[in-house]
């Protein structure tokens, strides 16, 4: 393998997680050309017999013959492998990551929450790790079937770079490159860690008052009620970024507020996951960035007396809310019910 690609290398993508997320962006990098291969588990047999199907507004199409596998170790070495599971499903990326990279092959997990490459770079030592957020309405409708309702853009940038910070940027962009051709809104960043935070302003919220309050994101933002509960959250996430030294423009929280009422009606992942019985993404959208702010606490407070508020109180109940509804695998089915 090239220590370098150029624009005119074809790279070849490893797709893990090929359901709302990972099925969109790979769906739509193969159907323009692109080497992609899927690691698909349930969906494996009725893929490879049926093909991929995306409806998207951006408009539809059907990936007759894709690259899918079952087992990590049937797929080809890649030079790009694309993390899009479930933060829940991290377990798994220890049997997978190793033998889907290529000897000198780069990892960028597109997963929700705060720090949540760090499971990539236990996974995979020595490779190289990038981290990107999706502003994303998509859901999987069925087995190899995934419907793209609005949005879709990508903001990705290097976490581990393992000494080869110019070599991760240049293929940062070549990826962005492949990406754009494809019809996806990539975009290469030199600060992951205010993109990850920016993208909690809306996770949060959103994600997390939708399970509590069993609503849509329009019923959310179209009662005043939990309209003001979600905006006091946003300002909370956006102080607790600020806390630990993360600047995102004040400006950031209308833009998430009218960006909600804009988008079409939607239900977030973390309530899809809930109603399905599926475990939520609790720990790395919400106790990710509670825990990044309280050990920032705990070093304030070990050099002054003065005791120092939480910047994020209505994150913490709402964290501790959905620990409880996880905890009664019975109360979603009473909720949809």
């Amino acid at each position: 393998m090239p220590m370098f690609f150029t624009r005119e290398d074809s790279m070849r993508y490893a797709i893990v997680g090929s359901g709302a997320v990972g099925g969109l962006y790979g769906g739509m990098m193969a159907h323009h050309g692109k080497d992609v291969h899927f690691l698909l588990r349930s969906d494996f047999d009725h893929v490879r017999e049926n093909g991929m199907r995306i409806d998207s507004v951006n408009g539809d199409f059907v990936l007759s013959n894709p690259n899918v596998y079952q087992r990590p170790e049937d797929m080809p070495r890649c030079d790009l492998v694309i993390v899009a599971l479930k933060s829940t499903n991290n377990a798994m990326l220890a049997d997978t990551l190793p033998k889907v990279l290529a000897d000198d092959g780069i990892v960028l997990t597109l997963q929700n929450g705060l720090d949540v490459e760090a499971d990539c770079v236990a996974a995979a030592p020595g490779h190289a790790v990038m981290g990107g957020c999706c502003f994303l309405c998509s859901n999987k409708l069925g087995p190899g079937h995934i419907h793209h309702l609005d949005y879709g853009r990508i903001v990705f940038g290097g976490y581990e770079f393992i000494g080869q910070v110019d070599r991760i940027e240049k293929l940062g962009k070549q990826i962005a490159d492949d990406m754009q051709a494809s019809g996806i809104d990539a975009n290469w960043t030199e600060d992951l860690p205010a993109a990850r935070w920016r993208k909690l302003m809306w996770n949060v919220p959103f994600n997390g008052l939708s399970v509590v309050l069993d609503a849509s994101t329009d019923a959310i933002i179209g009662c005043p009620a939990s309209r003001t509960l979600a905006d006091r959250i946003i300002r909370e996430v956006h102080a607790g970024a600020a806390f630990c030294g993360v600047s995102i423009d004040e400006s950031a929280i209308e833009k998430t507020m009218r960006h909600t009422e804009t988008m079409v009606p939607y239900d977030s992942s973390m309530r899809l996951d809930f109603l399905n019985g599926r475990p939520m993404e609790i720990e790395a959208i919400l106790g990710n960035p509670l825990r990044a702010v309280e050990r920032r606490l705990a070093d304030r407070n070990a050099d002054s007396a003065e005791k120092l508020a939480h910047p994020m109180p209505s994150v913490k109940m709402l964290r501790e809310q959905l620990q409880f509804l996880d905890s009664r695998p019975d109360t979603a089915s009473n909720l949809s019910g």
